[in-house]
């Protein structure tokens, strides 16, 4: 692709790299076969292809984008399918990722919808904030009927109750059980302690049964990502610096790895070093942070899984969330670790098609959103499975029994069901 940009435009990091990224694309349009919302819409405009058209435009003009461009940027769900897709290897989330944050600088929102977002990044990152607004979500339930559409949306995505806190998610160490062969920090995000602390617990307990000494670090927090796809990029780096250097005092006693349960998580921690490059002070650092950032199956195939104590052969759909096959590339893993553990894995039809999720994507777009979930649900249910995996809370909470809503599965996290077959207790949602 051809570009404009003036050597003063280029002096800027940032727009030099997207410069790079634009000039890969070669319109081959192989993105839009993959495109969830190309396949839904139809819309050049809603392709990868289209948007990159828009960002090229926008990012040349450097002025505030049209409101073509922010509609069609907003229904994108950054499921990153299009990059498994690109022959060129367009890196379109980086693309994307800055071109959120143009339009956030210039501020071309109502100030109402500006104050909404802020507002979600600002719960949905804080563990305690989060979990004081599903409890008043659930007072109010009763008059969501009288609540603008947003807010009615969110009240309809909170669970009817919470579990209790689980000791998991705060500072601490955990030890090896036997021989200690290595030492590890669990990444213990913002949302799923919350909505599910039997993730972490089931990731706690597989670990350290398999001799690994688990800590969580003093200090650790969100990893940004809410931030960072919502255009916030200061508040994302911020984020990102306060997790380098709780783990950084960990590396003292030595740290093997940094172990993620929530795969939307560790497609933003293996990105640090992206984020942090032009700060000479921290891109050395979060580089070396990202490289230690692993998902929990790709832990567990490394160092192996010990052999299942619970019959075989029952049958298990797997779906792989987007985060996961297509920002960290990770498919086979998976697959595998829960075939060695006993289990019949089913694949899902279209399991490249995002579930509608998407972090926010479920509250800020929930039309595109529900109609991605109704068709995740009917090719889970072509399965016959009666058990769906997933290594994203995200997806969890998208694809399970909505209040109001039709169908649900039974979602139970990857970890959970690995903890089962090698000694753990039965998952409860089983």
């Amino acid at each position: 692709m051809q570009t404009k940009f003036t050597p003063a435009q280029l002096a800027d990091p940032a727009t030099a790299s997207s410069n790079t990224q634009l000039r890969a694309c070669v319109h081959c349009g192989f993105c839009t076969a993959t495109c969830p919302t190309y396949l839904l819409l139809g819309d050049e405009l809603d392709s990868p292809r289209g948007r990159i058209y828009l960002i090229k435009e926008m990012l040349e003009r450097d002025k505030a984008p049209e409101p073509t461009t922010v509609l069609h940027l907003d229904r994108c769900l950054t499921c990153l399918s299009c990059m498994t897709t690109c022959p060129s290897g367009v890196n379109y989330m980086h693309l994307v990722d800055h071109a959120r944050a143009k339009i956030e600088d210039y501020k071309v929102r109502p100030l109402p919808e500006r104050i909404f977002r802020k507002l979600l990044v600002r719960v949905l990152s804080d563990r305690g904030l989060f979990r004081a607004f599903l409890h008043l979500a659930m007072l109010a339930k009763p008059i969501a009927f009288a609540l603008p559409k947003k807010l009615k949306t969110m009240l309809a995505q909170a669970p009817a109750h919470l579990p209790k806190a689980g000791r998991e998610a705060l500072p601490g160490q955990f030890a090896a059980q036997g021989p200690k062969r290595l030492r590890m920090a669990l990444m213990s995000g913002c949302v799923q302690p919350v909505l599910a602390p039997s993730i972490d617990e089931a990731v706690i307990r597989l670990l350290t049964r398999h001799g690994v000494e688990m800590v969580v670090a003093e200090g650790q927090g969100c990893c940004g990502a809410l931030a960072h796809h919502m255009g916030d990029h200061a508040g994302a780096r911020e984020r990102a610096k306060a997790n380098i250097a709780a783990w950084e005092k960990e590396m003292a006693a030595g740290l093997d790895a940094i172990v993620i349960s929530t795969s939307g998580c560790g497609t933003v921690l293996k990105d640090y070093g992206f984020l942090l490059k032009d700060e000479p002070d921290w891109a050395g650092r979060a580089a070396c942070i990202s490289a230690l950032c692993k998902d929990v199956t790709e832990v567990m195939a490394q160092i192996g899984l010990n052999a299942p104590v619970i019959p075989a052969g029952q049958s298990v759909a797997y779906h792989s969330a987007c985060s996961m096959q297509h920002g960290q590339k990770i498919s086979s893993a998976p697959r595998e670790l829960l075939a060695r553990a006993g289990f019949e894995v089913r694949e899902i039809a279209e399991g490249h098609i995002c579930c509608g999720s998407a972090g926010t994507y479920s509250i800020l777009q929930p039309e595109l959103s529900g109609q991605l979930r109704e068709r995740k649900l009917g090719n889970i249910a072509a399965t016959q499975a009666p058990i769906v995996v997933t290594g994203n809370i995200g997806c969890m909470t998208q694809l399970a029994p909505k209040e109001g809503q039709s169908g649900g599965a039974c979602m139970i996290h990857t970890a959970e069901l690995l903890d089962w077959a090698t000694g753990g207790p039965k998952p409860a949602s089983l």
